[in-house]
């Protein structure tokens, strides 16, 4: 049964292989019939001569500016990707593409992003994709969630170099590696650019990029993430358990929130541990028990009960309508980077299934929810 299950995973992701996903052409007129969202990047791909970045790493650091058309009949955790013939009526689809020559044209740029809102809301959400992603991709998924979860402030996308390919497992690993320096340098800036908050959101292997990057941060600069940071979220974490842990263990103060999503029913995580040799431990996106990090000063939220219903079971924070729906019903995106405290009572109030949180007391404990709409 497990060869099966193996099979028909690596079946599904050949056959996304075989369209080719590295054509995704500027639409201006998709704004006609769609809804702009402005997304920012931050890459160490590779320049190609049509302006568009692709899967070899590159010693240069770009920062651009996109423009993602969302299709009128977007319904929530749907992606239709555009990619060599979008269609803007169905499709998400790339509208407009701008580079900065210089640093300070992107610090320009983004502060008038962050001016049309609030001033407390003038908040920034780094976003960390995950293996087996284009840039292109990146873009999408992270207008979808901003869209679908209506955040406030600005949305940045660091698109280190995946190869965008379903047998890129070993190579999108060393991009992770080699794309550490890249995101501290963008964090660090960050935090002189007028942004009133900063929050790291990375999912899957991008949750490995993220930890290295805050671990050799915390070592040049002892708390830095906790002074600096509003919160941190790692999404279907493709993170070995000791690994972790020893990334983790480097700060000196973790930043609160701190949140890792769950979801025992994770397939993709399981093929993960099965590549790697490792089936009989667990990724850190696929936990079944609280026991391996009960130590930690971590939340963690199970989303098992809502992946029968996302359109991803490696990502059903993003694919899940039932989820986004009681996200956004309770107003979790805003609360969570308050206080930590408000964060879990409103997940408490609004998921069925199960939260790992910290007591008064900084211990990890199991509180079961029956509360709430399902």
């Amino acid at each position: 049964m497990i060869f099966l299950r193996l099979a028909a995973g690596l079946s599904l992701l050949l056959a996304l292989g075989c369209t080719d996903r590295s054509l995704s052409p500027v639409t201006p007129s998709a704004l006609e019939v769609g809804t702009a969202r402005t997304v920012f990047v931050a890459t160490n791909r590779n320049e190609l001569p049509d302006g568009s970045f692709g899967p070899e790493r590159s010693e240069d650091y770009h920062l651009l500016e996109l423009t993602v058309s969302i299709p009128p009949n977007h319904t929530p955790g749907k992606l239709e990707f555009g990619y060599a013939d979008p269609n803007p009526e169905t499709q998400f689809t790339l509208a407009a593409r701008h580079q900065f020559p210089h640093q300070s044209d992107f610090d320009k740029r983004l502060q008038a992003e962050l001016n049309q809102f609030p001033p407390d809301e003038r908040d920034v959400l780094v976003f960390v994709h995950g293996f087996n992603s284009t840039q292109a991709e990146t873009a999408f998924r992270a207008a979808q969630l901003s869209h679908d979860l209506d955040t406030p402030g600005a949305t940045i996308v660091y698109s280190w170099p995946s190869l965008g390919s379903p047998l890129g497992y070993a190579y999108d690993g060393d991009s992770v590696l080699f794309a550490r320096d890249g995101l501290e340098q963008l964090l660090r800036h960050l935090n002189k650019a007028g942004a009133r908050r900063i929050v790291l959101a990375a999912h899957s292997m991008g949750s490995l990029l993220a930890m290295e990057a805050l671990r050799q941060i915390e070592i040049r600069s002892p708390n830095w993430s906790e002074q600096n940071l509003a919160g941190v979220i790692l999404l279907s974490p493709d993170l070995d358990l000791d690994v972790f842990r020893s990334q983790i263990q480097q700060f000196k103060t973790v930043p609160e929130p701190f949140v890792v999503f769950v979801s025992s029913k994770d397939t993709i995580l399981n093929i993960s541990r099965r590549i790697r040799g490792t089936h009989s431990r667990e990724r850190l996106g696929s936990l079944s028990s609280i026991e391996a990090v009960s130590d930690l000063p971590i939340d963690i939220v199970d989303t098992t009960a809502f992946a029968d219903s996302a359109e991803s079971g490696h990502f059903v924070t993003a694919t899940s309508p039932t989820f986004l729906a009681l996200l956004n019903k309770a107003q979790a995106t805003e609360g969570a980077f308050e206080t930590r405290p408000q964060a879990v009572e409103e997940f408490r109030q609004i998921l069925p299934d199960t939260v790992v949180n910290r007591d008064s007391a900084g211990e990890a404990q199991m509180m079961t929810f029956t509360g709430g709409d399902r």
